[in-house]
């Protein structure tokens, strides 16, 4: 149908469509392994940016605690949303603010999307539970490990050149990683495996983490 009209004047299939900001952060501690998928309960304070807190009207208890255990990773749609203080990724990638209702959300493209996708606890957590899927679940082989990475983050086989690039990648994380102090390397692998190299490991990270923040990981085709 693509073939016949590559325009869509017939609108034969749908647009290209960023997933909405619940639904982002849903995707990443899916791909992780992280997400806990349980329905129903009360609202859930992931991890958030240090500071965001200090920004509401509230006395020091009823500011965000964060949740432990598996709420910790539960679905977007039961963050509690704090009008003086809106959890930052739903705010980055157009969440509405609570206060009115609306009949459809706005989408935004902001380089503060590209950070939060590279530094936010939720997501740099998801890289490294990725990385440690990536090890454990898939042969220790660089190629069928890169392949395993696309289709838990894509749903696809990379293309050739999609794997080249992943392996120069890898090795060149791998390589400044090997030149750096242990302090580094658990910075990003603070569990620490018997069986898995760390720098080995922390490249993985520093992969995942390129893979999360694709424009592909963030669409809906």
């Amino acid at each position: 149908m693509k073939d016949r009209d590559p325009g869509n004047e017939l609108i034969a299939r749908q647009n290209r469509l960023r997933l909405s900001a619940e639904a982002i952060r849903d995707s990443a501690l899916s791909a992780s392994g992280l997400l806990y998928p349980v329905i129903g309960g009360k609202s859930v304070f992931p991890p958030q940016p240090a500071g965001v807190a200090d920004l509401t009207y509230a006395w020091d208890a009823e500011r965000w605690t964060e949740s432990k255990g598996p709420d910790r990773y539960r679905r977007g749609l039961y963050i509690f949303f704090q009008r003086t203080a809106p959890y930052p990724q739903l705010v980055n990638f157009d969440a509405p603010d609570a206060n009115l209702g609306v009949s459809r959300r706005g989408r935004s493209n902001t380089p503060l999307q590209a950070l939060n996708l590279l530094n936010d606890p939720v997501f740099v957590e998801a890289a490294q539970a990725l990385a440690m899927r990536i090890l454990n679940e898939s042969p220790a082989d660089l190629e069928r490990r890169v392949e395993y990475a696309f289709e838990l983050c894509l749903n696809r086989e990379p293309t050739s050149g999609e794997k080249q690039v992943a392996r120069e990648s890898f090795r060149k994380l791998k390589s400044i990683l090997d030149r750096e102090d242990a302090n580094t390397v658990r910075q990003l692998v603070p569990i620490e495996t018997p069986s898995v190299d760390p720098v080995e490991a922390a490249a993985w990270v520093g992969l995942s983490r390129a893979m999360v923040n694709t424009d592909e990981f963030i669409t809906r085709e």
